[in-house]
């Protein structure tokens, strides 16, 4: 699937808090929680939001980032669930590592983090973030605290 990448603003607000009422089911409450949304607002202000759009400027994923060098994060990552499977999430994760990387990707002794689902946790087989993650070449480190709605998350872990 072709999509364009854009950095997010504030009139995009809306856009990812409708790809946020996508999943938070597996996630818990995030299109009104105060906590998503102030780092929302931040990611936003720190230009490290992205969109992913569609041919036909629907939106079809997001993700917030950050991090320095040597130690990178993927804060949250979407992908809508018409277009799942189909290189969205790969785009987005490229697009992260370019701007957090300068292009480059990640040097020797850099890492980048993302908090998943744990292995026991509903979320990780239906919606295939693990072996997403796993094929992006991410391996599965420590445990994370379970998410809001008290299912387990691991670590996956990146390194250059």
């Amino acid at each position: 699937m072709t999509v364009t990448i854009e950095v997010a603003t504030e009139a995009d607000v809306p856009v990812v808090l409708g790809l946020a009422g996508e999943v938070e089911h597996w996630f818990g409450p995030m299109v009104g929680h105060p906590g998503f949304l102030r780092a929302l607002d931040e990611h936003i202000a720190q230009r490290r939001a992205l969109l992913a759009f569609a041919a036909d400027r629907e939106p079809v994923g997001g993700v917030l980032f950050g991090g320095e060098s040597p130690r990178f994060a993927v804060h949250w990552l979407v992908v809508s669930n018409r277009v799942r499977g189909q290189g969205v999430g790969r785009v987005l994760m490229t697009a992260v590592l370019d701007r957090l990387t300068d292009g480059r990707g990640l040097a020797p002794g850099e890492v980048m983090d993302v908090v998943t689902f744990g292995e026991d946790h509903p979320g990780a087989v239906e919606s295939g973030a693990r072996v997403f993650y796993e094929r992006l070449g991410f391996v599965p480190a420590e445990p994370a605290p379970d998410g809001p709605e008290g299912g387990s998350r691991q670590v996956f872990r990146l390194t250059g």
